[in-house]
């Protein structure tokens, strides 16, 4: 039986993955940065920098999320004890027929 929820990449992958875009963008800039105009430079430096952190926000939001909220939080864990607790509770299963005998006063 396999954990669905088990992650078997290593976190060096993970990792890489995310440092990957800034190497680039780094090297692009040292090979491109006398090339190009001054005014130029600080437009595209400050139009990619926005872009960086823009793409660095959902990584941000989930992290503050999930310690807000996550399993180990008190939210968490409040959460949990709830779902644990409405297992038990089973709705009764409804029945039209009794009902209607139980508007008509017969039961």
């Amino acid at each position: 039986m396999t954990d669905e929820y088990s992650d078997t990449s290593p976190a060096w992958i993970e990792h890489s993955a995310l440092t990957a875009p800034a190497l680039l963008g780094a090297a692009a800039g040292l090979l491109l940065g006398d090339m190009m105009h001054r005014g130029a430079r600080r437009g595209l430096g400050i139009g990619l920098g926005i872009l960086g952190v823009s793409a660095l926000l959902p990584f941000v939001v989930g992290g503050v999320t999930d310690l807000v909220t996550g399993p180990r939080s008190k939210v968490g864990v409040r959460r949990r004890i709830q779902r644990i607790r409405d297992a038990g509770i089973v709705a009764p299963e409804y029945n039209e027929v009794e009902e209607t005998l139980r508007e008509q006063g017969l039961i």
